[in-house]
This record gives C-alpha cells, sequence and structure tokens, in this order.
C-alpha cells in the first residue's frame, strides 16, 4: 500500500496556502503519520518503512534531524552500550563517512583520533562526533533508501487554533490538519516533535515545569536552590540597575521574586541555546557580528561577573571533525538564555518564532561582547576572536544553527511516569522499549536575587545514574485519551528523569519503538495499549534493540565543601589560571562546584597557580586534590614555592590519590606568613589530562 499523493522525499514546501484554497487541500493518507521530523520522527520513519507500510513524515520546519543535524555534533549518550537499533546504525555510517579520506577537507583524521584518543576509544571516536552537514546526508541516505514508503513534507505546521488541528472519532484519531489546511488520515499517528503539540491537541494529559519532590517520591526535582553548585556565580555580583541601589530595578533577566520554596513544582523550564558549530580554520571562520538591535543591559550582568573575578572563559566548545565544535553553555553566563522561554512549551506558532528570535539575539549578542567589549578580559576576547561561526554549515540560515535546543517543553502524563527511581534503578520496568544512560541533567531555569543582594542561578542538576530501561507505557498515552498515539520525544517522565532521557540518540531509539509498536497495533487490529508485550519485545531485539543489561552500582558523588576542610584552602576557582578553562564535575569526589582541566590539549600553554594567605609563619604540610582518572597524566609537573626555595616533583594523576580519594599529599615546607609562597601545576609535555581541584596547607603535626 503507497501513501497517496507524493513520491519518496518530494519536499513539499507548503507554507501558506490561502484561505480560500483550503477546501481543496490535498489530503495524504499513510499507515503511519508521524508529526515531527526530529532524530526521533525519522527513526520511526524508516522502522514503518522497514516493516513493510507507508509513513508520511511531516515536519514543520524546512530541515530534517532537528538537534542531530542542527549543531548538537558531541553525541550525549552515557554508556554506549545502552544504544541500539537504527540508533546505531546511524552512528555507524556516521563513522564510515570519517573513514573516507575526502571527508577530511580541513584536518587529518589521524590529528583528531589521536587528540580525543586518551578519552576516548580510539576507533569510535568519528562515530560520535560529527559535522552537522554529515548527519544530514547520512538521514538523507537512509530516507532515499526506504524508498516510495516514506513521504517526506516540509513546512507544514499543525494548527493550534482552538478547535482544531486534530480530528477524532472517540479516543481515535482520525486526521490531523495544518495550517495551510493540508490533512493527514492514517491508521496510527506518532508525534516526535520536541513540543508535544500533536499530543496536547489531542487531548492527551501532559505536564510543564517541575514537579514538586513529593509528586513522584523524588530528591531531585522541584526547586533545587541548595544544589545549584554548578555554572554558578563564584563571586558577589551586584544585581541592580545603578549598582547598591535597589530602587533603580534589576537588570534584564533576573526573577525578582526569588527562586521558590526548595523541592516545589513550578511551571518553568530549563533553559534553551543554540548548539553553535564554530571554527578555529581561518578561510572557514566568520567573526562574530554585532546584532542591528543590541541591547548592552542584557550584558551588563556578564561584564560585572567579570570584574568581579571570574575571568573564565564562558563556553564549552567540543572538537568535531575538520577542526569545528560543538559548543554549549558553561559557568554562570553564557549561551543559555536562562529565564527567557517558560512560554515556549504551550505557545502559539507566531509566540514561539518569538522567543526563538530573541534567543538568537541573546546568543549573537554575547558572542559579540565576548569578542570585543573592552570590559571583558583580554584572554576571553583573543579566544572569541580566534573561533567564529563555521562558513560551510547552515549555508542556508545564515550559518547559524536552525534548530533552538528545546531541551524540554510539555511531557506527557501516561499508565507509567519514568522518575529518578527509574534512572538509579531502585525501580526497574519489565516492558522495556529502549534505555537510558546520560546523568540526570537539568539546565539553570532561573536567575534571581538573593536576600543579601546578589544574583544566583537556580536549576541545575547533575546525577549519575546506572543504564536503565525506559518503559512501552510511557510512550503511549492512557487509552481514555488515545488508542493509536505514540510520544517517544515527549514521553511521560518526570522533569528531572527526562532530564536523563532527552537525549538525541534515545529519541531514535524510542521513535523506532515507537513505529515498531504502531505497526504491530495495525496488524494486531488492536489498540496500541493491547499489542502483545512478548511479540513486541522480540521484534524490537530482533531488529537490534537494546532493552536491558545489568551495570556496577554507582558511586556517591562525595563534595567536600572548602568550608568543611581543615587548615587553609585554595580552589580551582581561586587559583590564578592560565588556561585550565574546561570545567567539570564528572568525577564523583572533587572540592567544591567542581574542577578544571586542560582537555587534553594545548601542553605547555596552560597553568594554575594557588597562593594562600597564610596566617602565621611555619611548617606546613601540602596536599594537592585531584579527581584521578585512567586518562589522567602521569606526569603533572608540579612547583612548590616555599620559604626556602623551590621544590619540583612530579605528580600522577592516574594514581588514587592517598587521603579520601582526593587528597595527596606532596611535603611538608616552611612556609612564611602571608602570600610568599605557592604551588603551581602545569601540563608542559604531560601525556594525558591534567586535572586541577585545589591545594591545602595544613599546619605541621595536625596531618595524619
Amino acid at each position: 500500500m503507497k501513501a497517496r499523493t507524493l513520491p519518496v522525499f518530494s519536499l513539499l514546501l507548503a507554507l501558506a496556502i490561502p484561505a480560500s484554497a483550503r477546501a481543496a487541500a490535498p489530503v495524504t493518507d499513510a499507515d503511519v503519520v508521524i508529526y515531527g521530523g526530529t532524530s526521533g520522527g525519522v527513526a520511526a520513519a524508516l522502522q514503518a518503512a522497514r516493516m513493510g507500510r507507508t509513513a508520511v513524515l511531516v515536519e514543520p520546519t524546512r530541515f530534517l534531524g532537528g538537534l542531530t543535524t542542527g549543531g548538537l555534533g558531541a553525541t550525549d549518550i552515557g554508556n554506549k552500550r545502552a544504544i541500539g537499533g537504527l540508533s546505531r546504525e546511524f552512528y555507524g555510517r556516521v563513522w564510515k563517512h570519517y573513514q573516507q579520506p575526502a571527508a577530511w577537507p580541513r584536518q587529518k583524521r589521524e590529528e583528531y583520533v589521536n587528540r580525543r584518543g586518551s578519552a576516548n576509544d580510539a576507533a569510535e571516536t568519528t562515530m560520535w562526533t560529527f559535522e552537522p552537514h554529515v548527519a544530514l546526508k547520512v538521514y538523507d541516505e537512509l530516507l532515499r533508501e526506504a524508498g516510495p514508503r516514506v513521504t517526506v513534507v516540509l513546512g507544514e505546521r499543525l494548527d493550534l487554533a482552538p478547535g482544531r488541528g486534530v480530528l477524532k472519532d472517540g479516543a481515535r484519531i482520525k486526521r490531523i490538519v495544518m495550517e495551510s489546511g493540508r490533512a493527514f488520515t492514517g491508521r496510527m499517528f506518532i508525534d516526535a516533535t520536541y513540543e508535544g503539540d500533536l499530543m496536547a491537541r489531542a487531548g492527551v494529559s501532559y505536564h510543564v515545569g517541575r514537579e514538586a519532590n513529593a509528586t513522584y517520591g523524588e530528591t531531585l526535582n522541584g526547586v533545587q536552590a541548595g544544589r545549584a553548585v554548578s555554572h554558578q556565580f563564584i563571586r558577589p555580583v551586584d544585581p541592580y540597575v545603578k549598582p547598591g541601589d535597589p530602587s533603580s530595578g534589576l537588570l534584564p533577566g533576573i526573577n525578582a521574586e526569588g527562586p521558590g520554596e526548595e523541592f516545589s513544582g513550578d511551571r518553568k523550564v530549563q533553559a534553551y541555546n543554540f548548539r553553535l558549530c564554530t571554527t578555529d580554520v581561518p578561510e572557514n571562520r566568520r567573526a562574530w557580528e554585532k546584532p542591528a538591535n543590541y541591547d548592552p543591559r542584557w550584558y551588563e550582568l556578564l561584564l560585572r561577573n567579570f570584574e568581579a573575578g571570574d575571568s573564565r572563559v564562558p563556553w564549552n566548545p567540543v572538537w568535531m571533525p575538520n577542526r569545528k565544535t560543538d559548543t554549549n553553555n558553561n559557568y554562570a553566563i553564557s549561551t543559555d538564555f536562562i529565564g527567557q522561554n517558560w512560554a515556549y512549551p504551550e505557545a502559539s506558532h507566531a509566540e514561539r518564532e518569538r522567543i526563538r528570535q530573541a534567543h538568537i539575539d541573546w546568543q549573537k549578542g554575547l558572542m559579540w561582547t565576548l569578542a570585543n567589549h573592552p570590559r571583558v578580559p583580554e584572554k576571553v576576547r583573543a579566544e572569541f576572536q580566534r573561533i567564529g561561526l563555521a562558513r560551510d554549515e547552515f549555508t542556508d540560515n545564515d550559518h547559524w544553527p536552525r534548530q533552538l535546543y528545546v531541551r524540554e517543553a510539555r511531557r506527557m502524563i501516561g499508565d507509567h511516569v519514568m522518575t529518578e527511581r527509574n534512572c538509579v534503578r531502585a525501580e526497574v520496568v519489565s516492558d522495556s522499549v529502549g534505555m537510558g544512560a546520560y546523568n540526570m541533567d537539568s539546565h539553570h531555569v532561573q536567575r534571581y536575587v538573593t536576600k543579601d543582594g546578589v544574583v544566583r542561578n537556580e536549576g541545575d542538576v547533575q546525577v549519575r545514574v546506572r543504564p536503565y530501561p525506559i518503559s512501552f507505557r510511557s510512550i503511549r498515552p492512557r487509552a481514555a485519551e488515545s488508542v493509536n498515539l505514540l510520544v517517544p520525544v515527549c514521553l511521560s517522565a518526570s522533569h528531572i528523569a527526562y532530564g536523563s532521557i532527552r537525549m538525541e540518540p534515545v529519541f531514535m531509539v524510542l521513535g523506532q519503538s515507537a513505529a515498531t509498536a504502531a505497526v504491530q497495533a495495525i496488524e494486531q487490529g488492536v489498540n496500541v495499549q493491547d499489542i502483545d508485550p512478548a511479540r513486541l519485545q522480540a521484534r524490537l531485539l530482533a531488529d537490534g534493540q537494546v532493552l536491558d543489561f545489568e551495570s556496577p552500582p554507582i558511586t556517591p558523588v562525595t563534595r567536600k565543601p572548602r568550608s568543611n576542610l581543615p587548615g587553609i584552602v585554595v580552589d580551582d576557582l581561586d587559583a590564578e589560571r592560565r588556561g585550565f578553562d574546561r570545567g567539570s564535575s564528572a568525577h564523583p569526589v572533587y572540592v567544591d562546584a567542581g574542577y578544571h582541566h586542560d582537555n587534553n590539549a594545548n601542553k605547555g600553554g596552560e597553568s594554575a597557580r594557588f597562593t594562600p594567605d597564610l596566617p602565621t609563619a611555619g611548617r606546613y604540610q601540602v596536599r594537592i586534590a585531584y579527581p584521578h582518572n585512567a586518562n589522567r597524566a602521569t606526569n603533572v609537573p608540579v612547583v612548590i614555592r616555599h620559604a626556602d626555595g623551590e621544590t619540583r616533583l612530579m605528580l600522577n594523576q592516574r594514581r588514587k590519590p592517598a587521603l579520601e580519594d582526593l587528597f595527596e599529599p606532596v611535603g611538608e615546607f616552611r612556609f612564611e606568613a602571608g602570600r610568599g609562597g605557592h604551588v603551581e601545576i602545569a601540563n608542559a609535555g604531560t601525556d594525558g589530562y591534567v586535572v586541577i581541584d585545589a591545594v591545602q596547607w595544613l599546619p605541621a603535626g595536625r596531618g595524619k
């Protein structure tokens, strides 16, 4: 049975059919109608075709692939074993592409693999990191191979006007209708959008924002002001238009009402941004341009933060092939437009476009400010002048990513809501349709002024998981609400569990599983809730899906607040750093908010000097804190400046430190009172990642 009206991969750009023509607008019919051409939507269409059914893939924009083709080339995967089926096939084809010499016009493959090899499986490095245009190429190939069973329609947006968009007969969807009047009929429907518009228009229950911890018996949901130590202000920063004058009002983007009651729920969502594809290749680099509507008020807080002493480079560029990056948010003020997206999930198309444009304006203005403003530290300006947008990516969109990173919007409330209990395997479901394996990850939700009159961020949570199964009941609605709809992207999960599930490879896994269930419902002639669960899992396994495996218990995170440690402790945030701009909190033990590393690059160009203010002269035991790992350097050069001269030594950061899994004693030395001594850690000639966390001076006789 062929889908009517269009051959395979006809890209119908039906963006505006006049009202007078709506009565004659075409109707396209298929076995499975998929709304949303995200990675999950593409996988669903491919799976329906491979099972011998027709699928129409309707995408509201002009491009396919969502974030996978929209800049997120540094795949968030957690444990790679959890990724199977079409998802792993996609990444395998990416790897195959990069085996060709022609795929490396701006860099040798060996250079890239060697640069990343100490932290990754070198044989698979170019499987999980890729340029945006390569992802699009792979999807194009897969869809062409699907043949005439898949019809792709671009530029058609679901009609969100009240009473329109979805036609139902009881709990069964019969037809969905676009703003243009174009209609699509099918036996099964899949909502693969990031926003959940089809699900919502079909009358399916959903939630927006954070649930209270009490709702599902969680600990990481709701307001998390006490936990928000990452990507945070490290010095007091004045939030008022006129510093010190509350009557002058707050700078833009700061919530005057405070964060809300700790652990309570709200309707606020974690911040969005664009994952920029940048490069340092001069002939391919586009310099940052000042937006025509640049508003300096939005960047005053950034400049004050620099002036308060936070000189870190505020972004996280992860290197892709051909000297390009996938660039994400980092530190207190960066590419996340915190608090400016709360209305997005339930907004109209027009209002979403306004919010999207505001994010573009913010991020473009941020980049120009960081590269050019005289109040930005010179080393930060130099970094942003060295790197700019890649001219050979997003050539149809002025080199800017097409997809806003909608980290979460609506989330369905189904027969099973995935929670943090699932993510740590305290509760393991038996009806798996795929696995999650990434941290429970929420970016900041809001920026507020404290009672003390300083600004803080709130909402960031980063907590480890054990790879865990995702329930079939979480990707389908309750039967009373819809019997022929599946929702693999805006699935049924709490805010914090969704923070782990919401990864592009997982969306591909769940999109494939959703299509498998849809086709089996057609074949068995039953509602999707009533398909044979054994047959579903058998088919998923036959198609290479990974449904579950055991893994080691989670190592508890032990964050050691500096204030609880004896002696004089200088944290990495207080060190005088040259380089060491990459922050992390991935290791389970560290001092204060996290630690920094050299990204195993720029060898000989990075150093960090830890200078204590000692209250009295005397002998002190010096201890260096570092989170050890197998990818660390074995030969980290350390210089200790003390009252009797200098002592040089090498530190093996692959070896577990002797004290509390974190502190390594390096000797006892005599120091004068004050700031005359220091410890300097560098990365010259090192054979792996060099990390810096803290240095402790403990009066002699108090050490173990």
